[in-house]
């Protein structure tokens, strides 16, 4: 399993904007995407409605490649443009122990 912690933060004012665009690529994943990726959930750090936080897990590395290249994904990185203060914080993880 591979786990993915992306982290974007929104421009000061676009938080809303942000929060959509996101929330849109929750609901893609979900439609097109539920056999391969067991866990996607977004989140908003409590003390900062700036910072958003995305929690993915893949079932193997063809399904994260194959996320990657979905029309979802890219309609997403065209909607980010001007939404963020910075470049998205990405990290990959595998999974060596959980309880599911």
């Amino acid at each position: 399993m591979i786990t993915i912690v992306a982290r974007l933060q929104a421009q000061p004012g676009k938080e809303a904007e942000l929060r959509a665009a996101l929330t849109e690529m929750v609901a893609a994943v979900k439609a097109n995407e539920a056999g391969a990726v067991p866990a996607y959930s977004l989140h908003v750090a409590d003390n900062d409605p700036t910072t958003f936080l995305f929690y993915e897990n893949y079932r193997d590395a063809a399904a994260f490649e194959a996320h990657g290249k979905t029309d979802h994904m890219r309609a997403l990185g065209a909607k980010l443009a001007g939404l963020l203060a910075g470049r998205p914080v990405i990290e990959r993880y595998m999974k060596i122990a959980g309880v599911d």
